[in-house]
């Protein structure tokens, strides 16, 4: 299975004797694979094998499915219930002599529902049989075709996550890198902050040095480089695989940016927090674009 956006649209449709069967899915984010059907009076029984089929081809993603049956004239056209009819009427005569009610028009008591019904045919188990499995198949073909399209934006995806992860590996190497880090730089920088302060003093070179190792260690970003190396490494593979991998890439996400926070509270030159505020922006692109993918 490959990487797959979670939208997409299809549309399928298929002939069986009388009816004509159409079938329009569209997909949308979701936390869950979940199927949300508009299926004609009648057909409720295809809830739960439409359900199924979505559930075995998809991971994440609401589904929205609806279902149209167009029948031929002959076999639409409906009768009319004539005792029903006939009731209704006498019913809204008495409460138009009793309570002055609106007299009753023809449309609006064929309206009702009872009045007009499907044309009367002897129910044959096998034809219906027969129907159910023409539209279930024809619902396979708009998941395939949907399926399709997904992969599609998935590969799409998957190109521009892959050059978020690029830009994130080249800002870390970047942070480590960067002279400022060095405990020599941080010792000079130091020194030219205090120098004004100190103009009449002898200053202390071995309290300096110590002041500079300490500021140092509490700005060592070491660790915070390493982890995201780690997070590059295996979003990169998420990225090679075949599994849906959006929850995987969404957590990544999560720890890019907490890796990039710290590397800006612990920043304590100008060079590491500009890097680390362009590594917060990227990840945040990388982190929408995630939110696409199942």
């Amino acid at each position: 299975m490959s990487l797959q956006s979670m939208t997409g649209f299809a549309r399928s449709s298929a002939q069986h004797d009388e009816a004509s069967i159409t079938w329009e899915l569209k997909s949308v984010n979701g936390k869950s694979a979940d199927a949300r059907l508009r299926l004609p009076p009648g057909f409720e029984r295809l809830e739960q094998p439409v359900r199924k089929a979505v559930q075995q081809r998809f991971n994440r993603g609401n589904i929205y499915a609806n279902l149209t049956i167009n029948q031929t004239i002959a076999a639409a056209t409906p009768v009319v219930n004539e005792e029903f009819l006939k009731d209704v009427a006498g019913l809204s005569k008495r409460l138009e002599e009793q309570f002055g009610c609106r007299p009753a028009s023809a449309d609006g008591l064929l309206s009702l529902r009872g009045v007009l019904e499907p044309r009367s045919q002897e129910v044959d188990e096998e034809a219906l049989k027969v129907l159910d499995e023409k539209i279930l198949a024809c619902f396979e073909e708009a998941l395939a075709e949907l399926e399709s399209m997904r992969k599609q934006e998935g590969a799409a995806l998957a190109s521009i996550l892959g050059e978020h992860i690029s830009r994130i590996e080249q800002l870390t190497a970047a942070a480590e890198a960067d002279s400022s880090r060095e405990p020599a730089a941080i010792r000079e920088r130091l020194q030219m902050q205090i120098a004004p302060l100190l103009e009449d003093t002898a200053l202390d070179e071995g309290r300096l040095y110590q002041e500079a190792a300490f500021l140092a260690s509490k700005a060592d970003i070491c660790e915070e480089i390493d982890r995201l190396k780690a997070h590059i490494d295996a979003a990169r593979k998420s990225l090679a695989g075949e599994a849906a991998v959006g929850r995987k890439l969404d957590f990544l996400a999560q720890e890019f940016n907490r890796e990039s926070n710290t590397m800006c509270s612990k920043s304590n030159a100008a060079a590491i927090t500009e890097i680390g505020l362009e590594l917060k922006a990227v990840v945040d692109q990388f982190r929408e674009q995630v939110q696409n993918l199942e």
